[in-house]
């Protein structure tokens, strides 16, 4: 990633989980709505059988907190 800060690769990471949650609902046919969206990377973390880095489970904490919050 280069010179990249903490935050930048906290941003970058946030966008990329929320992106991949739009774009499966989209095929789902279902309407991202942002609370909506919360509620599914809320479930998605909720899962702790799935191995994430660090950086992923701060990302699906922030972005819940920013969608729901």
């Amino acid at each position: 990633m280069g010179n990249v800060t903490k935050d930048e690769a906290l941003y970058q990471e946030m966008c990329r989980v929320v992106g991949k949650v739009v774009l499966e609902m989209r095929d789902l046919g279902q309407e991202p709505k942002h609370i909506v969206i919360a509620g599914v990377v809320r479930t998605a973390l909720a899962n702790q059988r799935v191995p994430r880095s660090e950086l992923t489970t701060q990302a699906m904490e922030t972005v819940v907190k920013a969608l729901a919050g």
